[in-house]
């Protein structure tokens, strides 16, 4: 642990670097675990980067809600990003310090997408509202420009958001120990460690989730309550099933999102509950980017479709330039 020479609180150092504990409780798992996480990277990156790819290259995929998806899936590529490289490094090398920059930049930009994410829910909830309560007018009111607005306002508003929470937290002065309990810098266990005062920043941080989660959860969950209704009036089986199974896919995903947002956010208020606060964070920040894309590549028929289409293209494709080479 790096420190500097100036002191804060007694004979407390300032310092420089944070110590990530991740798992270090559990040094017989090190080498599962990096096996384990390396391949849900792997995967979760491979399968947003396809469901990204089918939407791109899929003319049938062109619509708002595949949209949307492809900004979802670039989002949760990010977020697994932002952290399973270092928690993959710190697992092969031992090495678990971190900067104090790194920390304040890896913590803002997972908590902007996470800011990112309850909005573009939110917008996605809206769009399948539209689809399926308000089909006549659907065409007109999700136009290409609105969807592109909906879409600039969400990344904007989710990295803007929390910039105030990040300067604030680097004004602050930490002392030894500098053990964050966790194996990501989340803001609550990295404010624990400061011996200046915090009370303004978890006042803000407070007022700043209550804004970016409640509204838009609330949204999502007034538009689903106006969706199943409406599609509880239609009379016939075949289209009752059609329209629930274009929304169904995106309820799952709004369901794991906020369900383990909520767990992990109470949890991290009781120090006795820290060890079960990580496993919850797992699943939160790690395992819904991965589960995601097989939601909708397993759930969705069209996404499903152009996969078949592009795979037996490639597979076709291939088949045929061996054949003209071994005719050469």
């Amino acid at each position: 642990m790096k420190s500097t020479t100036s002191k804060c609180q007694g004979n407390q150092t300032s310092i420089t670097e944070f110590i990530l504990l991740g798992f270090g409780n559990l040094p017989q798992l090190q080498t599962l675990l990096f096996l384990l996480f390396l391949v849900i990277y792997i995967v979760t990156v491979a399968g947003n980067v396809l469901i990204i790819a089918v939407v791109v290259a899929d003319q049938h995929l062109h619509t708002p809600m595949y949209f949307f998806l492809g900004n979802l899936s670039f989002l949760e590529t990010c977020y697994t990003s932002t952290i399973l490289p270092k928690v993959l490094a710190s697992l092969q090398t031992g090495d678990r310090t971190i900067s104090f920059s790194g920390c304040i930049v890896q913590f803002y930009i997972f908590g902007s997408l996470a800011s990112t994410e309850c909005l573009l829910l939110s917008v996605m909830s809206y769009d399948r509202y539209l689809a399926i309560c308000k089909p006549l007018h659907y065409a007109a009111l999700m136009n290409g420009r609105f969807c592109l607005q909906l879409t600039a306002c969400s990344w904007v508003s989710g990295f803007l958001a929390p910039l105030p929470t990040m300067l604030l937290t680097s004004q602050l002065t930490f002392c030894s120990p500098s053990e964050v309990d966790h194996f990501f810098c989340d803001l609550s266990p990295v404010i624990k460690l400061a011996c200046s005062d915090t009370f303004m920043l978890e006042i803000y941080a407070f007022v700043l989730c209550s804004i970016l989660t409640l509204p838009p959860f609330l949204w999502t969950l007034l538009s689903y309550v106006s969706i199943i209704t409406t599609i509880l009036r239609i009379p016939s089986t075949t289209r009752r099933q059609k329209a629930f199974s274009t929304c169904s896919s995106h309820l799952i995903v709004v369901t794991i999102f906020y369900g383990t947002l909520v767990i992990v956010y109470l949890l991290s208020s009781f120090d006795a509950l820290k060890d079960l606060n990580k496993v919850f964070s797992v699943f939160y920040g790690v395992l819904t980017p991965l589960v995601n894309p097989l939601i909708y590549s397993l759930r969705n028929k069209k996404v499903k479709e152009a996969l078949r289409k592009i795979i037996t293209g490639y597979f076709l494709s291939f088949a045929r330039n061996q054949i003209f080479l071994a005719n050469i």
